[in-house]
This record gives structure tokens, C-alpha cells and sequence, in this order.
């Protein structure tokens, strides 16, 4: 059996992506060579390149391509080892794999090798396409110039800390747990400061809650031009956007009262405008990957906050940094501990790595404690560079203290034995764990966590008017979902979906007829503009008032409701069983976890922490195979980047 025979039949059989053979054909295809065999190594690089892609990494590391990236891959020791014999003759060691790459017509090398337009690069130890590459150098740019010159270095010497002060005082009124230092208020003070500000924490640690009152400093320092400031809102999903818009308004309206109309927040939030997907912001356009908003191009803002920014995949954040105009402030909101975003990078992750320990500063500190008050804690001064003085980690939850909370800590901390602790102890009905759970199990659950919006929805409008039942029916499907770790299987969305409307139709819950059935709950699986609908958005089935027969599919859209005709939609699927990266900023009363019964290389720490911190009230966690959750606990997800050596 030939080389490229063998990663045909592993791309049959499941192992590896179908691009992944057809990109090592196209790159070896590319120069002119001897044998076939001449070209093997470099195929195998390109192969497994390509397939680390798939899986969201930006580029290879050499010295994976170098021992064994088994672990990596999913596979055994004997599949790789099976798939380099059959390679032929391979570069031995490091050295040898960067030598024989830096000669390869293919690859530019970099730094000092000719640009020639080639479709691979040899960068700082990694192995690139050649448009992540450019996309790690956009962001490292930005980041660079929005950390290391920001408004002193463009002539404007930043706010007084005087100023700061004096609003930060009126605007943080809550005392901190037991005096420590409020790193809400930090956030706002090092925010005010620069062109970038990160603000990372886990789920109640009050990210919205801080921006919120940045947003009004903002408007403060701003003086007479407060209503000329052009303060845009953006995240990942239309999910979302909708709830920063909404948590940002309601918090400004809240301050507006307790600040005594000093500031008129509410017109000032209403000439904001709704926030928006990322696409949208940018100005998506279909059939091309590029934005009509970019360096020529740029955003008309001179604030942009942007939530859920772990959502936010490498080339989505280098366009929008490309796109963002000089002088303007970014604010990215995200928890670094969540999963990182489907397609490759992990941007937010790569910004944080190190937001733990602080490494602020004397200037910083300084800075801090002359416009907020706060004296950063000992613990947390050092120099650990530029991008350090401008992110700032949330430490104090308010509304996961309690066993959600204490759950959520012990997966984070890599602790299976406490999390299992945890589980079993008496949480007052807030978790539940069956560690021997059956498919009934799951589809009962279901039938009950969705009955009360079906049971809405079978009792119809009545006398309100349809667009505020619907918005009802939206709300009470909220109160429910079911996660799921993995797409196929007995255990994955694609399965469930299908028996849970079966036994939802059984306890007449639903009444299927055809793909589009009244009740449906369907996720949008790719962007469409025509109808303004997106790539995770959800919505319901529901009758249309104007049209007897007729179904339009409504969606929340902030405190509104949105609707398009069912027909229209053809990129779509099923929700009751969704994977846990599709649940990514939204929140659930009740949350349920399903694991499948092996534990998957996907099956990791970050997959399992988000999954819990998507419920509010409830959480249970079903697993057939009780081994399976401390497995997933004790692996991490780890994504190869050189974005961060590049940030360094």
C-alpha cells in the first residue's frame, strides 16, 4: 500500500479529515520533484498541519511533527508510527525536520526567507497556513501598538486620575468581601487608561456589571461630548448580544437613578443602538470571506465592547482588530476558562495566559490606586509586560458561591476528587449526578424540562397579542436545556435530538408533521444574511398570526421578538440535545450534562466547566460510565499558538 493510499483509507475510515489528504496532494503537487517519495515528508507535515486545523490548533509545533503528536490526534502509538513507515524515509530530530522544511519551495521561511507567495510558513518553531499566520502577526500587532503606545503616545495624555476617581467613587458603592481589593473597580481604572482593556472572570463574577460602569465613567470623562460618543456592542451570537444589550441597559438605568440624573444614561444608551454579531459589525458579505469594514475601511466608533470573547476564532479577531480605527478603545469581556472557540486560535486564552498572577506594574499600580482608591495586593505587582497592566481578572463571584459555584472551581482546578465530592453532597437540590445513567433517564428529564413551553405553546396566544406570547414561550424555553458533549453517538446531539421529539410527541407534547412541526426549536447552523439570522442562533416554530397554516420560526432579539418564514430557513437543526460549544453565551435555570460513555479526546476540563456554568439554578449530570467525568477533569485543553510567543 502506497503513502497516499494509507491516508485515504484514514480518511475513510474516520481518523482524519477528508481536506487532509487532498491538502498534502495540492502542497507536494506545488514543485516539481523526483519520486513520489521525495515528497512524503512534506506531505506528512501538511497532513497532520491540516488536521490539527480541524481541531482548532493555529499551527503545528514542530516538535510534535518531530516525536509523537498520538496523544494530540486521538490515536495510538502503532497508528502513527504505521503512518511514518509508510511515509518512507523521514527527517530525524528537530533540526533535521526544521532543515528540511526551510528548503522546501512551499514554505517561507521567517524571518530572511523570499516572500514568493508560498501556502506554507516556518515561523518561531511552527508550521502555519499561511493565512493564520498572517493572523497571529495582525493580532500581535495590534495588541503591541494598543498596549505599548495607546493615548499618551498619540499626543492625548489620558484622564486625569483625579477625575477617574471622583466618578469611580460614585459609580462603586458595594463594599468589597471581607476589604479586599474590588477588582471591578480596578477593571474600570485600568480600562480608562488605554486602547485595550481584557477583562476576564468566571460566571458571576460581574464582567457585564463592570463594563457597564465603564461605559458611564466613559461618558463622564467625555464631558459636553458624552452624546457624541459612538459606543458599539458586539459579541459572537445573536444569544449573545442580545444579553449585553440588555444587562447594559439595565444596569445604565439603574445608575442613572442612583447617580441623581448627573448623567443621562438612558438617552445616552438608547443613541448606542442594539449590539450586534461580530458578522454583522464587520459587515459580512456572502460568498467571500472578507468584511466590508477593515483597514481602509474601518468602524465608525470610538468604544467597542465585545462579550463572550473566548467565542471569537483567530481570523475573526485579527479582522476585527484590522478593522478597528486608530485612537479607538477595545474592551474584550470573556472567561479564559471556557472552551475556546470552534475554529482555530484560542485568542482570548492566548491574551490571559497569564492573568492569574497579575504582574502589574509600578506605573500601573500607581495609576490604579490615584484613580480608583485600590492598592493592588502584593501578590500581583511584578512586570510582567505590556499586555498585563492592560488585562485584569474578576476574582470575586456573587452568584456562584454556592454548589454550582464550588462544582464549577474544583473542575477549573483539575480536582476530580473534589468535584465528586461536591456532587454528592447534600446541595440542597442544586446538583444531581447519575453516574449510571440510561438513555430513559435522559429522555424523561427532557420530557419534563420542556414541558412547560410546549404546554405554552399547545395553549396558544389567547387573548395577548402573539408577538408577547411568543416572547413567553422564548423566555420558559430558557428554563431548560440539554448539553451534550459529543455529535454522534448514543450519547450525542445528533441521536437525541430525534428521540427526545419522539417521546415529546408520546406524552402529547408535539405533533411532528414533516421537517417544520409547531414546538420545533431549531439552531441556525450557518450565517444567512438575507433573513438577518445566524450561526448559533435559536428560535422556535410557531404559527404565523397572518397566515392560516403558515409557521415562521421567532427568535429573541433583546427584549423584542424577530420572526422568518419557516421556508426561508435551510441551514438549520434541532435543539432539544445541543453540544456544550453551541451553548456558549447563554444561561439555562436548569442545566443537564450529558457525557458519552468513553472518554474522547474532546472530552476535556473546559468542555465540562462550561457545560456547568451554563445552568443558574440547577445542574445534573448524567453519565453512563462513572470513570468518565474524572478522566475528562484531569485533561486539559491545550491549543498550539504562537501568539503568545509573538506577544512575548
Amino acid at each position: 500500500m502506497s503513502f497516499y493510499e494509507h491516508i485515504d483509507m484514514l480518511a475513510e475510515g474516520g481518523m482524519l479529515r477528508r481536506l487532509g489528504p487532498v491538502f498534502a496532494r495540492f502542497a507536494t503537487s506545488l514543485a516539481a520533484s523526483g519520486s513520489a517519495a521525495a515528497g512524503n515528508p512534506l506531505a506528512l507535515a501538511c497532513l497532520l498541519l491540516s488536521e490539527l486545523e480541524g481541531r482548532g490548533h493555529s499551527c503545528l509545533q514542530l516538535s510534535a511533527l518531530a516525536g509523537d503528536p498520538s496523544a494530540m490526534l486521538g490515536w495510538g502509538e502503532d497508528d502513527w508510527q504505521g503512518l511514518c513507515t509508510e511515509a518512507g524515509e523521514l527527517p530525524q530530530g528537530l533540526a533535521a525536520w526544521h532543515e528540511f522544511l526551510q528548503a522546501c519551495p512551499q514554505v517561507l521561511a521567517w524571518p530572511g526567507g523570499a516572500d514568493r507567495g508560498q501556502p506554507l510558513v516556518l515561523a518561531g518553531g511552527h508550521l502555519y497556513l499561511r493565512r493564520y499566520w498572517s493572523d497571529e502577526n495582525t493580532v500581535a500587532d495590534a495588541v503591541r501598538s494598543r498596549t505599548g503606545t495607546g493615548e499618551a503616545a498619540r499626543g492625548n495624555p489620558g484622564p486625569s486620575p483625579a477625575l477617574v476617581r471622583q466618578w469611580l467613587d460614585r459609580l462603586f458603592t458595594h463594599a468589597t468581601r471581607e476589604g479586599g481589593a474590588d477588582w471591578q473597580k480596578i477593571a474600570c481604572a485600568v480600562a480608562a487608561r488605554g486602547e485595550l482593556a481584557v477583562i476576564t472572570g468566571g460566571p458571576g463574577t460581574g464582567k457585564t456589571y463592570t463594563v457597564a460602569r465603564l461605559l458611564a465613567l466613559l461618558f463622564a470623562l467625555a464631558g459636553e461630548n458624552a452624546g457624541q460618543l459612538r459606543v458599539a456592542l458586539a459579541a459572537p451570537t445573536g444569544k449573545a448580544a442580545a444579553r449585553l444589550k440588555q444587562a447594559i441597559d439595565g444596569a445604565l438605568e439603574d445608575l442613572e437613578q442612583s447617580l441623581g440624573g448627573a448623567l443621562p444614561l438612558r438617552e445616552l444608551a438608547q443613541r448606542m443602538g442594539g449590539a450586534r454579531t461580530l458578522h454583522s459589525l464587520l459587515g459580512a458579505r456572502p460568498d467571500t470571506r472578507a468584511f466590508r469594514h477593515n483597514a481602509g475601511n474601518p468602524l465608525d466608533v470610538d468604544v467597542l465592547i465585545v462579550d463572550e470573547a473566548s467565542m471569537v476564532h483567530l481570523e475573526m479577531m485579527a479582522a476585527l482588530l484590522d478593522a478597528l480605527p486608530d485612537g479607538a478603545r477595545l474592551v474584550l469581556l470573556g472567561d479564559k476558562d471556557q472552551l475556546a472557540s470552534v475554529e482555530a486560535g484560542s485568542v482570548l486564552g492566548d491574551l490571559c495566559y497569564d492573568a492569574q498572577a497579575g504582574g502589574y506594574g509600578a506605573a500601573t499600580a500607581a495609576f490604579v490606586e490615584a484613580a480608583s482608591g485600590q492598592r493592588i495586593p502584593p501578590e500581583f505587582l511584578g512586570n510582567a509586560g505590556a499586555l498585563a497592566q492592560q488585562t485584569v481578572m474578576l476574582r470575586q463571584s456573587r452568584r456562584f458561591g454556592g454548589p454550582i459555584g464550588q462544582l464549577a472551581v474544583a473542575v477549573n482546578d483539575g480536582d476530580a476528587d473534589a468535584a465528586r465530592a461536591v456532587l454528592r453532597s447534600d446541595s440542597g437540590g442544586q446538583l444531581h449526578w447519575n453516574e449510571a445513567a440510561q438513555q430513559e433517564d435522559m429522555l424523561q428529564l427532557a420530557a419534563e424540562g420542556y414541558r412547560p413551553f410546549l404546554q405554552m405553546v399547545k395553549q396558544g396566544a389567547g387573548t395577548a397579542g402573539h408577538d408577547a406570547w411568543a416572547a413567553g414561550v422564548l423566555a420558559a424555553f430558557e428554563g431548560f436545556r440539554l448539553l451534550c458533549a459529543v455529535r454522534e453517538g448514543e450519547w450525542g446531539v445528533s441521536g437525541l435530538n430525534d428521540s427526545i421529539a419522539q417521546r415529546l410527541e408520546e406524552q402529547d407534547l408535539l405533533k411532528r408533521r414533516g421537517d417544520w412541526y409547531v414546538g420545533r426549536p431549531v439552531m441556525v447552523t450557518r450565517n444567512d444574511y438575507a433573513t438577518g439570522v445566524y450561526n448559533g442562533d435559536i428560535g422556535l416554530v410557531l404559527p404565523d398570526p397572518a397566515r392560516s397554516g403558515s409557521l415562521r420560526v421567532y427568535f429573541s432579539d433583546g427584549g423584542q421578538v424577530r420572526s422568518v418564514l419557516a421556508t426561508r430557513l435551510r441551514n438549520v437543526e434541532t435543539a432539544f440535545a445541543m453540544t456544550v460549544h453551541k451553548s456558549q453565551g447563554s444561561e439555562f435555570s436548569h442545566t443537564v450534562l450529558v457525557l458519552p460513555r468513553e472518554a474522547f479526546s474532546v472530552l476535556a476540563r473546559e468542555l465540562v466547566y462550561t457545560g456547568i456554568t451554563r445552568a443558574r439554578q440547577r445542574f445534573t449530570l448524567l453519565t453512563p460510565n462513572p470513570g468518565v467525568l474524572p478522566d475528562a477533569i484531569r485533561r486539559r485543553t491545550e491549543r498550539t499558538s504562537g501568539l503568545r510567543s509573538l506577544l512575548a
